[in-house]
């Protein structure tokens, strides 16, 4: 399969950044395999991840999913450790997926109550937030996205577009550091696309993104490419995309 460069000879956007005291802790690898059914997925990665908008592309099979789901202990290492701020996925995961929150391909696999208002609300509810400032907390991230409109709207007859956006905001409002996105344009039209790219670029917090839409991660200060379960390229996006193109052949 050859995958045309789509980087050149574009305008980039412009590259996002976090306000004052927005700051996300560092993640590090160090040593991580992951074995599964006595086939390396994973092996010898080592990683320092703290900039503010990090991609993770690579062919299917390749490990990225892997790779991320280990940033918030959802996925364990079969050797070596994943710190996150100086916390230990293994000893010290319920604190860490307060920081790093995680955005599921399929948002269908992250809604879970019959109503968005409500869904938020079950969150929000585990950080033993109640009354007037569960209310504000959940009204802000509605606003925030753009879509007050959905807070009273059955979370089963929303389109696509509107569900990720959903999914999102369940994950906004217990006001992590770091948003891990597993291919979030998967199952998204071109236009709702656009949308989340937009909104992912406006946010905040950190944002690691693992995607084949390679549009998105125009103006990213870092993006992995994985192959055959290791880091096999580090860099900008320009050289990144290249480097991926060329073992796409």
């Amino acid at each position: 399969m050859s995958i045309k460069h789509p980087l050149r000879d574009r305008s980039r956007r412009a590259e996002p950044s976090a306000p004052p005291g927005a700051r996300s802790s560092e993640i590090r690898l160090t040593g991580v395999t992951v074995t599964r059914e006595g086939q390396d997925v994973l092996r010898d990665v080592d990683l320092s991840l703290d900039e503010q908008r990090i991609a993770v592309i690579g062919l299917n099979g390749s490990g990225k999913s892997t790779l991320v789901r280990l940033l918030n202990g959802l996925l364990m290492p079969t050797r070596g450790t994943v710190q996150v701020g100086g916390l230990s996925t293994a000893t010290d995961a319920k604190r860490i997926r307060r920081q790093v929150g995680f955005v599921f391909q399929n948002p269908e696999n992250q809604i879970v109550m019959p109503l968005v208002a409500e869904d938020l609300a079950f969150g929000a509810k585990n950080l033993g937030l109640r009354g007037p400032e569960l209310s504000a907390r959940v009204d802000g991230v509605l606003e925030r996205l753009g879509i007050p409109h959905l807070a009273e709207r059955e979370s089963y007859a929303l389109s696509g577009g509107e569900k990720q956006l959903v999914a999102l905001a369940s994950v906004l409002v217990m006001e992590p550091s770091t948003i891990v996105f597993d291919e979030p344009t998967t199952m998204l039209d071109r236009r709702n696309r656009r949308r989340l790219q937009t909104t992912i670029d406006g946010l905040d917090q950190r944002a690691i993104v693992v995607t084949h839409d390679l549009d998105l991660i125009e103006g990213y200060q870092r993006v992995l490419v994985v192959h055959e379960g290791r880091i096999a390229f580090d860099g900008a996006p320009g050289p990144a995309v290249g480097f991926y193109c060329g073992i796409s052949d």
